[in-house]
Order: structure tokens, then sequence, then C-alpha cells
């Protein structure tokens, strides 16, 4: 009978390679999955374009949308707002980094697109974006 001798120890292979392929396929579907995450659902409107326009993604962002008659719509509301100092005073209060993204329809009135950034920008809002389509 042959005696195994024990000292002989085989060493365990780490193979790191599919471990790799492995973890850069979760940061690729992470980092795509977030970017529809943080679109803000908020009512379709015609937005203006520009040649730079950019997607926000931080995560604290508020729409404020002013449609072609002029009605301002708070997020995601569907109605008209009638307490919109109110509203961005609270979102404000619960953060101070809130970025407000202003979409209005390229039909709008520019002076109800200027009432609404004075009007933000006495709330106290710090951060303010104009939002537009990416000019194809």
């Amino acid at each position: 009978m042959k005696r195994r001798d024990f000292r002989e120890k085989t060493q365990p292979l780490v193979m790191i390679i599919p471990m790799i392929d492995i973890m850069l396929f979760l940061l690729v579907f992470f980092m795509l999955g977030t970017i529809y995450m943080v679109q803000t659902n908020s009512l379709p409107v015609n937005l203006p374009q520009a040649s730079t326009a950019a997607q926000e993604t931080r995560p604290n962002v508020i729409p404020i949308t002013v449609l072609a008659s002029g009605e301002v719509l708070f997020d995601k509301d569907s109605e008209p707002s009638q307490q919109l100092v109110e509203k961005i005073h609270a979102a404000i209060s619960a953060d101070k980094d809130t970025i407000f993204v202003l979409r209005g329809d390229k039909s709008a009135r520019y002076e109800n697109v200027v009432a609404v950034l004075d009007l933000l920008k006495k709330s106290g809002a710090r951060k303010v974006s104009i939002a537009t389509e990416l000019k194809q």
C-alpha cells in the first residue's frame, strides 16, 4: 500500500480574468441602468434645440415646465401650480443642493420663462439649468 505524503498540498488557483469580466459587465449594466433612471419624468414639451445639450445626472433634480399657454407645472404635476413659491421653498429646505431644470416649451413666451427664473432666484435656488434638446 502506497502512503500518501501529506506535506504535498496543492495550492488553489484563483481565476481572476473571469472575475474581471463579470465586474466590467456589472459596471456597464449599472451605468446604462442609471442613465434611464435619472431622466426626468415630466410632461412632454417641445424644447428648443442646442448643440451643447447635456442631460443632468444628479439625483435631486426637479423639473419646472413652462407650457406654451404660459402655465407653470412643478415637478411631475399635471395641473398648473398655484403654490409654486411654497413648493420651491420646501424643495430647497429639504436639500440645499436641489437642481431645478427649467423646461420651457419653444413656443412659450419669453417673459413667462424669465418670470419663473426670477421666482427661482427670489426663492433662493442656487442651481438652475435650462433644458434643451440636442440639435441633430
